[in-house]
């Protein structure tokens, strides 16, 4: 039997099916490197309009994690589509270098050493710590495969940037937005400072919940406001009972808050009378006693004010005061008020004058001479000596243990208290700043859609921002201040000018050098220098205004794009546009992005302690950084992403049939030549015009969902292309036409235009998302050349559109591809039942009504071909043998499978034949077989 192989036109290609990534991809950063490819795209596209992506600053501490990946590919997949999109896209990564992330590494790193370093030791250690953190992080970045300015990235600690930061604080205090005050903020008592809100997270925490009472001042008064008259045999004392899950707070306790619009309820038991909320008087009545009580008369809350009660264990009397953060959740409607220690309490006391008097000190202990049974005990285990108090006063009513959520340093992992401190404050209610930031908020485009009214919340609800941090690595606060009144130096705008040189020149360490009398000069002994650091949070808040970034040399510091975590929106989403509305009163971006954080599959958020991290760098080690970009395209980053070694698994399963989709468009054009074998359109066959028209009008959809950062939806659209238009379709029928067509013939070459045309439209579909495959397909089509550089290409346009006269309507091409998918399953049933052992040697006849049967027939001898089978005949629907099952899904079609028993096999293309049709010359070959090895083939129209 004579061997045909070598007459077939079968693939050959380079491009391997084994990916091996983790050692490809870097040889292919070397070869980018080499290339400069970063400059190559950005000469390329001088003249183009800019879009400007600002990145959230990481922290300089520690390895990137997950999110730290998820973060980078999504930039790097925006930046990369806007570029094929006709933009120019600068990108200046950045990083955040000073705060506590650092100096608490250095202090974990030294422990029992790091408190006898000096102030400047410790901010040399973090400099030079920060610097290593930088390196390696930016190492990691580049191994994700994204492209940036990385020469000149942006960092907090450079001194031009330390210098604008001080530049952008006395732009700030010039506009009246700064103050000094002692108001309660959150404090931590282990980083031994203050706290921004994006700081703190929320955990659930087992604390005390305790109803206690407070027996009032002048118990005839208050009759007399409920309307009661005076019974001189009735000698019941009347209390307040009141609900708190913060015992310790008690001893700071300065006034009691009733809100004006509740109605109170004054009620009498046995032997005490109580006020109580109507609205919460059965719940708490429940709660505290199962005695019998009466309603003896009610009033509205505003009638209370400025009444006194005793307090719980102090010889101290106590103020109604009016406040609407009363509610009627939980509690009784009336709340125990200590302005130190919180922000509701601090804004209601304000109104009545009541100054907060802070009994804690920065390591959470009572001060001397509050106490002998609280003096210098720490608040987390004072409650019992706070209780038993409380019992020897007969304060106490019930006791219990709950579960709430509280406030915890996201460093430390321990419960942070609000504590009144003297800080530095930004104003956020001045000239009606909150409603116009509001406004500005609403026309920002957010994505998702939600995040705009998270913003505006947040927005509304937020305090006054507290600037200062009480540590050692930071920008300072470089102010003179006078030790008894508190103020500033009347000269601080002309001083901070000289300072900000300075810090240009020097560094943050000209402010801690420099004498006071260098400034001040006889009036020196007057002032203090202040201590205070900025927030990391109003640094990286000012990052957009840095003379780094070139392209923003518009008056207007804009980006066009923000895209961060959802923690941001506390953060840096926040500070800059704070800061932004302050300076220009325009919000500093166009539009935001928040993507969620990243969980395992059980949806537990990641952590080092629970052991359910994946590193990146582990990940990239083992699978490849195209892997990981592919894991991050496939998920809904709107909401929170998992990821685990089963998720990945299907990611390559995805990436898999992506290879080896543009593997086999390459393997077929290893003997094509564009600029030879290129077929017109008019002479292309129909099911080669449809396969265009097909990437044409996916390709629209793609380039829709990656503008609309959807890109989720662009994998979805990929997968589906490869999966079933080119491989269960397309790829399927075009198989024979390529392998057993002459290799000059119009048949193959016009199959060849085809996919020439599918595969640089596709490739550069992956290439936002597949960077280091897509850049190795790139180099394997034919005819590469070095000048046409995949980086520097736009969204492919020679994919040409067919006129309808040369197209078959898209209708047809549905219904036909509707009954090859139903007689491949008629198939699969005959292989299982081993009927037959392939399709090709079977026969199909189709029973079809009249419209269908003039709609196919055009196709003629050529349905076999799409059907992949070796006969087809077309009959009237009405003849169908009645044996034969009516298909659900096809309306008057039926089909009937028959083995081609008396048929022979072609021993070239498989295909079995009438014995009579074929050539002498061949021995065990079709007559097809024949034509195409002699080069006369016949030109085929459809398939």
């Amino acid at each position: 039997m004579k061997n045909y192989r070598n007459t077939l036109q079968l693939p050959k290609t380079k491009f391997s099916m084994k990916a091996n990534l983790p050692q490809k991809e870097i040889e292919i950063l070397k070869e980018w490197k080499k290339k400069k490819i970063y400059q190559l795209i950005m000469d390329s596209k001088k003249n183009l309009k800019t879009f400007i992506i600002n990145d959230g600053p990481p922290y300089a501490n520690g390895k990137i994690h997950i999110g730290h990946a998820l973060n980078k590919i999504l930039k790097d997949i925006i930046i990369k589509f806007k570029n094929l999109s006709g933009y120019k896209v600068p990108f200046f990564p950045c990083w955040d270098c000073h705060g506590l992330p650092i100096e608490h590494s250095i202090e974990k790193k030294y422990k029992k050493i790091f408190k006898k370093f000096k102030k400047n030791e410790i901010r040399k250690k973090c400099r030079e710590y920060a610097k290593k953190q930088v390196k390696h992080q930016k190492k990691d970045f580049k191994r994700l495969g994204v492209l940036a300015n990385w020469k000149n990235s942006l960092l907090t600690m450079d001194y031009k940037n330390q210098s604008n930061i001080i530049k952008i604080l006395s732009k700030i205090l010039k506009k009246k937005h700064l103050y000094q005050g002692s108001k309660p903020i959150h404090w931590c008592i282990k980083c031994q400072s203050s706290l921004a809100e994006a700081e703190v997270e929320y955990q659930e925490k087992k604390s005390d919940s305790i109803y206690f009472s407070l027996k009032s001042v002048n118990t005839n008064k208050i009759l007399k406001i409920f309307k009661i008259k005076k019974d001189k045999n009735n000698k019941k004392k009347i209390y307040l009972i009141i609900w708190t899950t913060t015992p310790w707070t008690l001893p700071s306790s300065q006034a009691i808050s009733i809100n004006p619009k509740f109605i109170y309820n004054l009620i009498e038991t046995k032997n005490k009378m109580f006020i109580i909320s109507k609205e919460r008087t059965n719940d708490i009545i429940k709660i505290i006693t199962k005695k019998k009580y009466k309603i003896i008369n009610n009033i509205k809350g505003k009638k209370l004010k400025n009444l006194y009660f005793f307090h719980a264990f102090f010889k101290t009397k106590l103020q109604i005061i009016l406040s609407t953060h009363v509610v009627l959740d939980v509690g009784t409607g009336i709340v125990h008020t200590a302005p130190a220690h919180g922000q509701e309490d601090y804004i209601a006391c304000k109104k009545y004058n009541i100054i907060p008097k802070n009994l804690i000190d920065s390591f959470g202990n009572y001060k001397k001479n509050i106490h002998k049974k609280l003096d210098q005990k720490n608040i987390f285990n004072i409650n019992k000596t706070i209780i038993s108090l409380l019992k020897k006063n007969k304060s106490l009513i019930k006791k219990t243990i709950i579960n709430h959520s509280y406030p915890y340093c996201w460093r430390h992992k321990s419960p942070v208290i609000f504590r009144s401190t003297k800080q530095w404050f930004i104003d956020l209610h001045k000239n009606n700043f909150k409603k116009n930031a509001i406004k500005k908020i609403k026309k920002i485009s957010w994505i998702p859609s939600w995040t705009k009214k998270n913003m505006i919340s947040l927005v509304q609800k937020r305090p006054d921002w507290c600037v200062s941090r009480q540590r050692s690595w930071g920008v300072p606060i470089p102010f003179f201040i006078h030790k008894k009144t508190g103020k500033l130096h009347k000269n601080t705008h002309k001083f901070l000018k000289k300072i900000i040189l300075l810090v240009k020149k020097n560094g943050i360490e000209a402010w801690w050098k420099i004498k006071k009398n260098e400034f001040l000069k006889e009036k020196s002994k007057y002032y203090k220098k202040s201590k205070d650091i900025l927030d990391v949070w109003f640094e990286s808040g000012c990052m957009y205004t840095s003379s780094t970034y070139p392209y923003l040399n518009n008056k207007l510091k804009i980006s066009d794009l923000y895209i961060e975590g959802s923690d941001q929106h506390r953060g840096w989403f926040m500070s800059s546009l704070m800061i932004s509305l302050i300076l220009q009163k325009k919000a500093p971006y166009k539009k935001v992005i928040t993507h969620g954080f990243t969980i395992d599959e059980n949806g537990k958020k990641m952590s080092k302690s629970i052991g359910n991290t994946i590193s990146p760098n582990s990940v990239i080690k083992k699978y490849g950084a195209d892997i990981l970009r592919l894991w991050v395209a496939s998920s809904n980053y709107s909401k929170d992403i998992s990821i685990s070694e089963k998720i990945l698994q299907q990611t390559i399963d995805s990436y898999r049939k992506i290879r080896n989709t543009a593997r086999f468009f390459l393997g077929n054009l290893h003997d094509f030549n564009p600029k030879k074998n290129f077929i017109k359109k008019e002479n292309m066959l129909k099911i080669d015009i449809w396969a265009i028209q097909e990437t044409l009008k996916i390709q629209k959809k793609i380039i829709k969902f990656y503008k609309k950062y959807q890109f989720h939806k662009v994998i979805k659209l990929i997968l589906n292309f490869c999966f079933i238009k080119m491989s269960a379709i397309y790829l399927d029928i075009a198989k024979d036409r390529l392998y057993t067509s002459s290799k000059k013939s119009k048949n193959r070459k016009s199959c060849q235009t085809s996919i020439f045309l599918i595969l640089k439209a596709f490739t550069i579909w992956i290439f936002p998302i597949l960077p280091f495959t897509s850049y190795e397909i790139w180099k394997h089509i034919p005819f590469y050349e070095e000048s046409k550089n995949l980086f520097i290409k736009t969204w492919y346009k020679k994919i040409f559109l067919f006129s309808k006269e040369k197209c078959i309507k898209n209708s047809i091409w549905k219904k036909i591809f509707q009954i090859k998918n139903e007689i491949n399953k008629l198939i699969e049933q005959k292989k299982e039942q081993k009927i037959i052992k392939n399709s090709l040697e079977t026969s199909i006849t189709l029973y079809i009504d009249k419209n269908t049967k003039k709609e196919i027939q055009i196709f003629k001898k050529e349905l076999k071909f799409i059907f992949l089978i070796s006969k087809c005949s077309l009959k009237k629907f009405s003849d169908a043998p009645k044996n034969i099952k009516k298909n659900n899904l096809l309306d008057k079609i039926k089909i009937k499978l028959t083995l081609l028993k008396e048929r022979k096999k072609c021993n070239r293309c498989w295909h079995y034949f009438k014995k009579k049709e074929t050539n002498d010359k061949f021995n065990n070959i079709c007559n097809r077989c024949s034509l195409n090895i002699s080069g006369k083939e016949k030109d085929r129209i459809f398939a």
